[in-house]
């Protein structure tokens, strides 16, 4: 029973991320991209071009264009992928013909490229969330990650830089350059949104009293701590290092523990752009070592 539920729940979920990201894409696309003749790549793109070219309505090449991949999408990615896209493909083009007599935003092509790359990289990575798309060459982006496993941003920019650069046949190249600035904000925008805004630090630590700096974290912080051991290059001798992940507003807190245990231990810190598990994904519950 407890499966039946979590399971209908997941479903309503993948409902609301597919309409509300599908909304969004679409908002962008009449607000900012058509606007402001802005290729940002996929079937979206093309969809300006051959309205720049011919006048032809942009849900209408939407719609057409996304049946062959909607197929590839079945065969490739798997019939819950497909029935998932297939409301993406459909939601998009719908909510462009809803509000296609919206009156553009802003006639700023510098600005219809960061807000509108920002707000469509924004809908796509909530789609994506869904494990769907908004069909298009968003279907290429999700077979590239899958079996390429490359970051979600930029299975997104080489399709979409493709659907850009053949742009040319109907704008200048300054327009083109507008269309890549939003292409990147896409692509930032979609691994922000699969990321997440919380950052983390992974601090590497050593210290000729690693036991003082590990009670400090344990005690004051209460982080995990992981030993590892290490071999010094200088004179080849063992030493233990000290991993702690914390986040990004306690590294603060975390630099004057070690500080204040070892002022002379050695520091690395890096970023962790994505942690799971207790204290960060899971609450946190302090368990002491005794």
């Amino acid at each position: 029973m407890k499966q039946t539920a979590k399971k209908y729940t997941l479903d309503w979920l993948d409902l609301l991320y597919i309409t509300v990201g599908s909304f969004l894409a679409a908002l962008s696309y009449q607000a900012f991209m058509l606007p402001n003749s802005i290729v940002g790549g996929g079937v979206a793109g093309i969809s300006t071009i051959t309205y720049h070219l011919f006048g032809w309505s942009p849900a209408l090449v939407q719609y057409a264009l996304n049946i062959p991949l909607l197929l590839l999408c079945f065969l490739l990615l798997g019939k819950a992928a497909g029935y998932k896209t297939i409301l993406g493909s459909l939601l998009m083009p719908f909510f462009i013909g809803l509000i296609q007599d919206m009156d553009a935003w802003t006639t700023n092509p510098m600005l219809g490229a960061i807000f509108g790359g920002f707000l469509t990289g924004m809908g796509i990575g909530i789609v994506f969330k869904a494990k769907a798309s908004t069909g298009g060459t968003s279907i290429v982006a999700q077979i590239i990650h899958e079996y390429l496993h490359l970051p979600l941003g930029t299975s997104t920019a080489l399709p979409d830089g493709a659907v850009i650069f053949a742009g040319l046949i109907a704008f200048n190249s300054e327009t083109i350059m507008y269309s890549l600035i939003a292409l990147f904000v896409i692509t930032r925008s979609v691994d922000l949104v699969q990321v997440g805004f919380n950052r983390a630090k992974n601090v590497f630590i050593i210290s000729e009293d690693p036991q003082a700096i590990r009670e400090e974290i344990l005690h004051t912080m209460q982080r995990g701590v992981t030993n590892l051991d290490v071999k010094g290059g200088y004179g080849n001798t063992k030493k233990d290092m000290l991993m702690c992940v914390v986040a990004e507003q306690e590294f603060t807190m975390l630099k004057d523990t070690v500080l204040k245990a070892d002022p002379d231990a050695f520091v690395v810190v890096m970023s962790a752009s994505e942690v799971w598990g207790r204290g960060f994904t899971l609450q946190k519950d302090y368990v002491s070592p005794e």
